[in-house]
């Protein structure tokens, strides 16, 4: 049973404010990860996407080196096309929330529950700092 959408539409807005792009069909997600770097997240209706994870893309995507795309999409709202990532994402244990930093459509970082969970938004935005210096820095000519 999918989330009402009155219910998660202002956690979806916590994201899209800061031009983070809904996906909501597994459509939509083959074609967001077709090319260049994409931070896909899996939004969630829990308190540790609200003051954590949420937060800390904002944070993150402050940063000179980000990645081409942040995407979402919501775990319990979007079935498919949370299916579709944890397909893609096969190798790795479901996790909501979560972050995945994908490039050129193969994931090269991710960040589960549990690390997001344990940490404060400051510490969280780090990471992903970090991971977007090392995966969305343009290749030197």
């Amino acid at each position: 049973m999918r989330y009402p959408e009155q219910l998660i539409a202002p956690m979806r807005s916590d994201l899209t404010q800061y031009g983070v792009k809904e996906v909501r069909t597994p459509e939509d997600v083959d074609r967001v990860l077709s090319s260049g770097t994409v931070l896909m997240i899996v939004n969630s209706v829990c308190g540790c996407a609200a003051g954590k994870a949420r937060p800390a893309v904002g944070m993150a995507l402050g940063n000179a080196n980000r990645p081409d795309v942040a995407a979402t999409v919501f775990a319990g709202a979007d079935l498919e096309a949370d299916g579709r990532v944890r397909e893609i994402l096969a190798d790795v244990p479901p996790s909501s929330p979560s972050m995945a930093l994908f490039r050129d459509g193969k994931p090269v970082f991710v960040l589960h529950r549990h690390q997001i969970e344990s940490r404060h938004a400051p510490e969280i935005a780090k990471i992903l700092v970090e991971a977007f210096d090392q995966y969305c820095v343009p290749a030197k000519q």
